[in-house]
């Protein structure tokens, strides 16, 4: 069977979205539901372990960190195992660390089985963005870097709900249990849907450093950073923006954020489609977009009906722009996509935890109602930095 999938790149790309980017989606699917399920599951964690809530919050900022910094490193010390053992290899960890985490008798053990599964997380984006351009034409890979993501953002809006509603009535370790099993179902279908693709002698670890180190390379990662810190900085306190400034019930505000979660798939699904068309600039669009959208919610945060509009307009543009992003990371390191693309999920968990710090710092310094325009202002600085960018590739270009 290993034989009659072991097939070339010309090969592979005949079709233009292969069944076999599913098994990436389930995986990501997978990894979206245990990054955010414990967002639900704190009281419940901490009453059970018997530490504060603010402890138990540690579970949160420990995989982020682990996601931030481990996951290049795994990537560069697993640069010589093929794509496709690596996929499995990753899975294989994941379930590990869910299976712990579903026994775990003390904090200290959890907090050890989250770090494994954070381990996990960049590299299986990484890698699975890297598998998935490889299935497709050239002209699809934005679209097919989307379909795996895709899974990401409808965790958030079916697997998130359905984990705390399982951990809420069945305990917060069946949640994990739950997540366990939706692993093994990734890992299988990995094994039999992803080919073996032939690549050439993977670069040394210094050649992929040096690739990695290009300035242009890192200044599209720090733009990641600032759009991602624009995104949290509004995001990680919309709870409290609609209920104090807007006036929701909070009740409600769970209803918002499904439809905000609808809005991240479409917008995630129509980027990629946007990024095949003309990649800089549906980027450069996006940005402006959101600045645009961003600095709309400053006035439109007072009207529930105009708010829930912008919301949904907001998610959209905000994670259309991901898709043409990876893309264009990956595209700049052709000698090691693979750490090119997990160090672009580096870089925007750096920037997820910048924007929740800087939100904290507005509403402690300035006030909540502030948020949406400093938002605007820090994506606007990525809109900046990448319309440089883009004028500086166009000018030897033009010459």
């Amino acid at each position: 069977m290993e034989l009659s999938h072991r097939i070339t790149k010309e090969q592979v790309t005949k079709e233009p979205f292969p069944i076999s980017i599913l098994s990436l989606t389930v995986g990501a699917f997978a990894i979206g539901m245990t990054e955010f399920v414990i967002m639900g599951l704190l009281p419940n964690v901490a009453t059970d372990l018997l530490i504060s809530i603010s402890s138990a919050g540690q579970l949160i900022t420990m995989y982020a960190l682990g996601v931030a910094i481990g996951a290049p490193i795994l990537t560069v010390l697993t640069h010589r195992i093929p794509q496709k053992e690596l996929l499995c290899l990753l899975m294989v960890l994941f379930i590990l660390g869910n299976g712990i985490s579903v026994f775990a008798p003390n904090y200290a053990i959890l907090m050890g089985a989250r770090m494994i599964t954070a381990l996990t997380h960049g590299t299986f984006f990484g890698v699975g963005a890297v598998i998935a351009s490889n299935l497709v034409r050239p002209d699809k890979r934005a679209g097919a870097v989307s379909i795996m993501m895709a899974g990401l953002t409808i965790a958030n809006i079916i697997g998130v709900p359905l984990g705390t509603f399982i951990g809420q009535h069945m305990g917060w370790r069946s949640s994990f249990g739950a997540i366990a099993i939706m692993g093994i179902i990734a890992l299988i279908g990995i094994l039999i849907f992803i080919p073996q693709i032939r690549h050439d002698k993977p670069a040394s670890i210094v050649k992929q450093i040096r690739a990695l180190a290009k300035p242009k390379l890192l200044l599209y990662l720090l733009i990641g950073a600032l759009g991602n810190a624009g995104l949290f900085a509004v995001f990680t306190y919309i709870t409290p923006l609609l209920v104090q400034v807007t006036g929701f019930a909070e009740h409600s505000v769970t209803w918002i954020l499904v439809l905000f979660g609808c809005g991240v798939t479409i917008g995630n699904i129509v980027g990629g489609k946007l990024a095949d068309w003309k990649l800089m600039p549906s980027i450069l669009g996006l940005y402006l977009s959101i600045c645009i959208l961003l600095t709309l919610f400053t006035f439109t945060i007072h009207s529930p009906t105009a708010a829930v509009l912008t919301i949904f307009l907001w998610g959209a543009a905000s994670f259309a722009v991901f898709p043409g992003l990876q893309v264009r990371i990956m595209s700049l390191a052709q000698a090691a996509p693979a750490l090119a693309s997990t160090s672009s999920h580096s870089a925007g968990n750096l920037g997820n935890a910048s924007g929740a710090f800087i939100g904290g710092w507005v509403i402690t310094h300035l006030a909540i109602t502030a948020l949406p325009w400093v938002g605007a202002v820090l994506v606007g600085l990525a809109l900046i930095l990448g319309f440089a960018c883009y004028l500086a590739e166009r000018k030897p270009a033009n010459a």
